[in-house]
């Protein structure tokens, strides 16, 4: 019987360990499910919506294009105005594009780096705009915000412009198929207040 009984226990003991790891790599697909329905929810505007948010070493953009038919009318990342509505808008990374030409644009990629003008850190992002077009003479918006809006793209919510109380400086780099690269600056000035203004 002792034996039966010592038998019994680890087998009874092992089950349990079985159940809880089995509760635990469950568990561990969930983020993994979540993560990836996010990436869905968002891939209408975006590629992909996890590598766009990290910071990049490098600029991927190619683009021998000399058209100038691209233009960033506007950058700016603070003291925002919703173009439809006219109200403010919480701060993000928001670009005016427009199409001067008389074809449509497509394949956008967008490059920018941010510098801390105190330390002197710097971060750079890369986004590919799945998603968005410029009409031939039409002008239109794009947001770094994290929502999935058409026209909204991830940002990193822990990145220099998000996090650094210091002045950050923008350098900005937009292309499309067929036009040369547009370039843009705006600044964030000191402070953190990320609210409405």
């Amino acid at each position: 019987m002792k034996k039966i009984t010592y038998l019994t226990l680890p087998v009874v003991a092992l089950v349990s360990i079985g159940a809880l790891a089995g509760c635990s790599s469950s568990a561990t697909p969930a983020p993994s499910a979540s993560t990836a329905s996010a990436a869905t929810t968002s891939s209408a505007s975006t590629a992909d919506a996890a590598s766009p948010v990290l910071p990049v070493s490098t600029n991927p953009i190619s683009n021998p294009a000399t058209n100038q038919d691209l233009k960033v009318v506007s950058a700016a990342v603070e003291d925002l105005v919703d173009p439809v509505s006219g109200q403010a808008i919480n701060d993000r990374l928001m670009l005016t594009l427009q199409n001067s030409g008389t074809t449509d644009l497509t394949g956008f990629e967008v490059y920018y780096t941010m510098t801390d003008v105190v330390t002197g850190a710097t971060e750079s992002y890369y986004q590919a705009l799945d998603g968005f077009a410029l009409a031939a003479g039409a002008t239109d918006y794009v947001y770094f915000d994290n929502q999935t809006e058409p026209g909204h793209y991830p940002e990193n919510q822990f990145s220099l412009f998000r996090s650094s109380a210091n002045e950050v400086d923008f350098q900005i780099q937009v292309s499309a198929q067929g036009a040369a690269v547009a370039t843009a600056t705006t600044v964030k000035s000191t402070g953190t207040g990320e609210a409405v203004d």
